[in-house]
């Protein structure tokens, strides 16, 4: 979403930015291509020839700088994606009729009111399914315990080495999911291990570690005020979203 409002807000430097930015704050680790991963998987053709892809990947470059189909498949109507195509194109050509920034000084406030309508209702749809999963989760597994903060841990292996602070530094295999289940990032799917400072990381991940012992592996799931909170993380974490993990820890140093 706010990578949408930034490409908007560079064709005017003389009006405010349609809305304010945003900084995911760091998680487990940044994962922009985890396509990289699945490499054993059969690859589509291609569309063009090796001669003219180069232009074409010129043209996915673009669309995934605006957040890729995911987002403008969430906030807009088949009808408006259309006038944003043609708009784009028309732009692109130079064939537009209207002058661009003018346009971009006219309708650029009430394009950030829509957008921030609709990516509020989004968030708090995507909260309320959390919850009914993060609860849902809760009443099917017994072991499970909720802290003050609501992040929930479910304890699948316990660990008999030391137990990590934020001073440590923690060698781990995890598992991320969706609650719909999707997996957004997984270093047991990359079968290699991570290490980074546990003071670096969201705050569902610094206090679910903490309850672990080396050799321990446990199920976080994790709320978005915990997360990522309202502004999600890139293309693969939406804004609002609630967090599975299953983790394990190797070691604390």
């Amino acid at each position: 979403m706010s990578s949408i409002m930034a490409l908007l807000s560079v064709g005017v430097r003389t009006a405010s930015s349609f809305a304010p930015p945003t900084v995911a704050k760091l998680g487990v680790r940044a994962t922009t291509a985890r396509f990289m991963s699945d490499s054993a998987s059969p690859s589509p053709p291609m569309p063009y020839d090796d001669e003219k892809m180069p232009f074409y990947a010129l043209g996915t470059n673009l669309a995934m700088q605006v957040g890729g189909a995911g987002n403008f498949k969430t906030l807009l109507e088949q009808d408006e994606m259309d006038i944003v195509l043609e708009a784009f194109c028309d732009n692109l050509k130079g064939t537009a009729t209207a002058d661009s920034r003018q346009v971009l000084m006219t309708f650029g406030p009430a394009l950030n009111k829509i957008l921030q309508e609709r990516t509020a209702n989004i968030v708090d749809r995507v909260k309320k399914d959390g919850d009914e999963f993060l609860q849902n989760f809760l009443d099917c597994n017994d072991e499970a315990v909720k802290t003050d903060s609501g992040l929930v841990y479910c304890p699948m292996k316990e660990g008999e080495g030391k137990q990590p602070t934020t001073d440590n530094t923690v060698e781990v295999h995890y598992h991320g999911q969706l609650t719909d289940g999707t997996v957004f990032d997984s270093s047991v799917d990359r079968g290699q291990t991570i290490s980074f400072p546990l003071s670096g990381v969201i705050k569902g991940w610094q206090e679910g570690l903490a309850m672990m012992k080396e050799g321990g592996k446990a199920t976080l799931v994790i709320p978005s005020d915990l997360a990522y909170g309202d502004a999600g993380s890139g293309e693969t974490i939406p804004p609002g979203a609630t967090l599975k993990f299953e983790v394990e820890l190797f070691k604390v140093s």
